[in-house]
């Protein structure tokens, strides 16, 4: 019998998000950068685990954004998201933090991403 490949996908998704946060864990002094990538949008959230609250969100649905860029799902987009990110970070005074890919392998988009909030001078 077949199985269904989204069912499938979904336990994947789950066992790797689940390694990866045993490992990625995000405290007041360095809080953890999540990042997640719909077909169309891509959300950031940055998250003190030790409270369980969301410190600051940035996504490519917000007014800000889509002022500045045409698109919403190419690596420009995610270049601009960074640095609205990390000029975030910046005046919320939080200089160092952990960075969360989720299940996403660290390339195109995502990692497009991360050196942009690299360059606004944020260490991870």
């Amino acid at each position: 019998m077949l199985k269904d490949k989204t069912i499938e996908k979904r336990v994947r998704d789950d066992r790797l998000r689940k390694r990866i946060r045993e490992k990625v864990k995000g405290t007041p002094e360095r809080p953890r950068v999540h990042v997640f990538k719909s077909n169309a949008y891509v959300y950031t959230q940055v998250i003190d685990d030790r409270e369980g609250s969301i410190l600051l969100t940035a996504s490519t649905l917000e007014k800000e954004f889509r002022e500045k860029a045409k698109s919403t799902k190419n690596k420009d987009a995610c270049g601009l998201l960074g640095e609205l990110l990390g000029k975030r970070l910046k005046a919320a005074k939080i200089e160092r933090v952990v960075f969360d890919r989720g299940v996403h392998p660290y390339h195109g988009r995502i990692k497009t991403l991360a050196d942009a909030i690299r360059k606004e001078g944020i260490q991870f």
